[in-house]
């Protein structure tokens, strides 16, 4: 990342990188406060630390500062306490950065971004090779379980960029944590392109519809779910369009309904899909308003960075630009193939995803996938967002059960009946169950989050 942001700085420091509602800060002085952090790495010889904050230009300037020097820095999720001091255990942590108070007791040395940039001048690039490797650590989301740590090398992350055209005048959306790998690609899709990132705090839908309107961004990539939390938002408060020029979707599968619903919603954006993921990395997008992937990603050369393969209705990659192998694991191979856990089918020139394996709900035997069922519902009239999980029954192992958040001023009972009416036809293990409205349902990383839970 340090070499993308160096590039930018050298052709014009004063260029917004990240821009807030409080601040504005320049590719000059990013690259500065990255180069006193590299610097202050080298100086008490810091091999790995972790990142409790959630301030884009504390953390860009600590993960470049880390490219800079060698070191591997991880960037931890907002968290309570406790889960962060989990976190320092099983990372083995023994630095914090982070401006927060409460976290002072557990088992790691609490450093103050202001400690490394203030106190520790910066040192010229020239006069520092190169280093190698240089490891950096992503947690995965853990919507199925805990987070994992995956090792990533930045010469490897780096090489998807070479392809990002120059985008001065963009403004890109953060939506995304910058603890999650989809973070950290739309921070290298940013830097590469010499754009600027706009960052709100919180990172939720509102927040992210108002920085659409006040602080001009033209781009925005986030997770499905995301998106149709925000075209809610824009429903219910009937507020102006932002006048976007790039959608961008990913993070988890793609209801077809929903790219529909985004170009009437923004008729002058490109419409873009990505596949990507903590593991394999960025492995392909589409650009053409249709579901899912083109058939054709299938017959990519053995010389690929990327290849892939469908093996018993699971989607396989074969990725040499992706992970290292998890912490605490043996590498993998690179040349090797790996399951995704995404569920697909071929239907005529297209793969379409059909949910997560660890989604799949197994009703007295048969495999129901929820995100069919979600697509369904979401179309009723009325359904602002809907969840299909499976709820555990004594008689069948599980039942399909949907939580739904309703549109502002609907008849429920209308909507209910609605619903059990548009899913009729499904097979009666993939019929809803239990129909819950809910505020808002259960998101881990703007994803919802589809395993089986314990309610009963």
């Amino acid at each position: 990342m340090i070499e993308l942001l160096r590039r930018v700085a050298a052709e014009d420091p004063a260029r917004a990188a990240i821009i807030t509602h409080d601040d504005t800060v320049t590719y000059g002085s990013l690259v500065e406060s990255a180069e006193r952090v590299a610097t202050a790495l080298r100086r008490d010889g810091i091999a790995r630390f972790a990142v409790a904050d959630h301030e884009a230009a504390t953390v860009v300037a600590s993960l470049a500062g880390a490219a800079a020097a060698g070191a591997e820095a991880c960037q931890y999720p907002p968290a309570e306490p406790e889960e962060i001091g989990e976190l320092v255990t099983r990372f083995n942590h023994d630095r914090l950065v982070t401006t927060r108070d409460d976290l002072g007791e557990l088992g790691a040395q609490v450093v103050r971004p202001d400690d490394w940039t203030n106190a520790a001048p910066p040192t010229a690039p020239a006069e520092q090779p190169t280093p190698t490797p240089r490891p950096h650590l992503v947690l995965t989301t853990g919507t199925t379980g805990a987070p994992r740590g995956v090792r990533h090398d930045w010469d490897r992350l780096l090489r998807s960029t070479a392809r990002i055209k120059p985008g001065p005048g963009e403004r890109w959306l953060l939506a995304y944590g910058l603890h999650q790998f989809a973070g950290l690609q739309i921070l290298l899709h940013v830097f590469a392109a010499g754009a600027t990132l706009v960052a709100p705090a919180p990172r939720r839908p509102l927040e992210g519809l108002l920085a659409m309107r006040e602080l001009g961004v033209t781009h925005a990539s986030a997770t499905p779910t995301y998106w149709r939390f925000l075209l809610a938002e824009l429903r219910s408060d009937g507020g102006p369009v932002p006048q976007l020029q790039q959608v961008t979707l990913g993070g988890e599968a793609i209801p077809g309904p929903l790219l529909g619903q985004l170009e009437s919603t923004f008729p002058e954006a490109g419409i873009a899909q990505v596949y990507a993921a903590s593991e394999f990395g960025s492995s392909g997008s589409m650009r053409d308003g249709r579901a899912g992937l083109a058939i054709e990603v299938l017959e990519r050369g053995a010389d690929a960075d990327v290849a892939m393969k469908i093996v018993d209705g699971e989607l396989w990659i074969r990725s040499r630009t992706g992970m290292l192998g998890y912490y605490g694991e043996p590498p993998v191979d690179a040349d090797g193939w790996r399951a995704t856990g995404d569920m697909v089918e071929i239907d005529g020139d297209r793969i379409l995803f059909r949910g997560r394996s660890s989604e799949i709900i197994n009703v007295g035997g048969v495999k129901v996938h929820p995100l069919p069922i979600e697509e369904r519902v979401s179309a009723v009239a009325g359904v602002d967002m809907a969840r299909v999980y499976g709820r555990p029954n004594p008689m069948t192992g599980a039942i399909v059960a949907l939580e739904v958040v309703a549109a502002p001023g609907v008849d429920r009972d209308a909507v209910d009946a609605a619903i059990r009416a548009a899913c009729a036809d499904l097979p009666a293990a993939a019929r809803p169950r239990n129909i819950r409205f809910v505020d808002s349902v259960t998101t881990a990383g703007s994803k919802i989050v589809r395993r089986t839970t314990g309610e009963q």
